[in-house]
């Protein structure tokens, strides 16, 4: 309606909340003087003073400055666009902040910038910011996709190189280069152990070492511990394997000579006893044999010690028969004798 010749205008945001709250009361005093100077205001004229401080707040990020509904005229419109610009950036200023908490803060990667309907340079600057967190949050979500599949065990994953069809730059691509290297190197350190471990544990190929190019660190350190584990390996059977085909051959002068800990020393004390042992039975039985059998040394007796179960059941035997042969030739050694000197009243006694 019109009130003296005026347009009463009583505006209202979009919200419906009133924009009759100015900020600025010191420069609303003047809102009807020419600067402060005492001069009427015609009604529709700008208050430069208010409009000035105003602005000067809205330099300095205060968005909570409004000019007063009240103008009306042209300088109600000024008000009504600058209120409106006001709102905007205010919108816009608490939407990033709600964003950088969402997204940066609480990892919500799926959240958006929005402020609602606009055009121009403002819906270019929301797209921007839209954007820059989804060109952000790509290779976030790469890498973790990527990670996540390596703990699982799977290593045939990889980061990609592109984003919607734009290959990647700086940083990322670094960043993503770098996480591809890791997971070729564990793809490569994982099938050469497992090879390796496949032919010396299980095929019984000996000798096999993990070759795993370009590692370093602790990935190193591991493939060398599993080439030492290996090779330590191979020496030990293989030395185990010479010295008990050489007992098979007859061979008893070879001994385990690797240097062993553990159970493997155990091992190689237990075959070195038993390799003593049989050295020590065959020159024993050896002994005698040739002492009764060629020698004609009758009584003599196998001296093995510390030898039990097959091995003393051996040497006791060896020892009977060469016990009962001493019986028996000096038996029919006596008799013969007896003979000979014209004594026919022996006989041989001896239990054969």
């Amino acid at each position: 309606m019109r009130v003296n010749g005026t347009t009463s205008r009583g505006r209202r945001a979009k919200n419906g909340r009133s924009l009759a709250a100015p900020v600025l009361p010191a420069a609303s005093a003047l809102a009807r003087t020419n600067g402060g100077n005492g001069t009427a205001r015609a009604a529709g004229d700008v208050d430069e003073a208010q409009l000035l401080l105003a602005l000067a707040a809205f330099k300095e990020g205060n968005f909570a400055v409004r000019l007063p509904v009240e103008w009306t005229g042209i300088a109600g419109k000024i008000a009504d666009t600058f209120n409106d610009v006001i709102e905007r950036n205010q919108r816009m200023a608490k939407e990033l902040e709600r964003l950088s908490k969402v997204v940066g803060t609480e990892g919500k990667i799926h959240h958006r910038a929005s402020v609602g309907e606009c055009t121009g340079a403002w819906a270019d600057a929301i797209g921007s910011v839209n954007t820059l967190v989804g060109d952000l949050v790509h290779p976030t979500s790469e890498m973790a996709r990527v990670i996540g599949a390596v703990a699982k065990g799977d290593l045939s994953q990889a980061m990609t190189l592109d984003l919607d069809g734009r290959s990647l730059e700086g940083e990322f691509l670094r960043a993503a280069k770098t996480v591809n290297r890791m997971v070729d190197q564990l793809s490569s350190f994982a099938s050469e152990v497992t090879r390796v471990a496949r032919e010396v544990g299980t095929e019984g190929k000996l000798g096999g070492q993990a070759k795993v190019e370009g590692v370093a660190g602790t990935w190193k350190d591991l493939t060398d511990s599993v080439n030492s584990m290996a090779g330590n390996l191979t020496a030990q059977v293989r030395n185990i394997a010479a010295v008990t085909t050489a007992v098979a051959n007859g061979d008893l002068s070879k001994k385990i000579t690797v240097d062993v800990r553990g159970e493997i020393l155990e091992l190689k004390d237990t075959i070195n006893t038993m390799v003593d042992q049989l050295r020590s039975f065959a020159s024993e039985v050896t002994r005698v044999a040739r002492e009764v059998g060629t020698e004609g040394k009758l009584g003599g007796q196998a001296d093995v010690r510390g030898v039990a179960g097959t091995w003393k059941d051996l040497t006791d035997n060896v020892n009977s028969m060469a016990g009962n042969l001493t019986a028996q030739v000096r038996n029919i050694a006596a008799v013969t004798t007896a003979v000979a000197n014209g004594d026919l009243s022996k006989k041989i006694t001896v239990d054969v």
